[in-house]
């Protein structure tokens, strides 16, 4: 099963980004997202953003994610 997971975009060196959700930060590769900026959040999977996504829809999902027990 392939996971994708939202993360809010706080800083950018091309071609990588600094990206943060739920008090865990990466970098990932924004090469597949050229327009993005600080402040989108994006659809993170395998260390790369793979989509920018609509801020509600976002925020949405991770609430989701927060509600989750493993």
């Amino acid at each position: 099963m392939c996971l994708a997971v939202p993360m809010k975009v706080k800083n950018i060196r091309w071609p990588i980004a600094e990206v943060s959700a739920q008090g865990l930060i990466k970098d990932v590769d924004i090469q597949l997202v050229p327009k993005v900026d600080i402040g989108d959040y994006v659809l993170v999977h395998a260390g790369f953003a793979i989509q920018i996504m609509d801020k509600d829809l976002a925020r949405e999902s991770l609430e989701i994610w927060e509600a989750l027990e493993f």
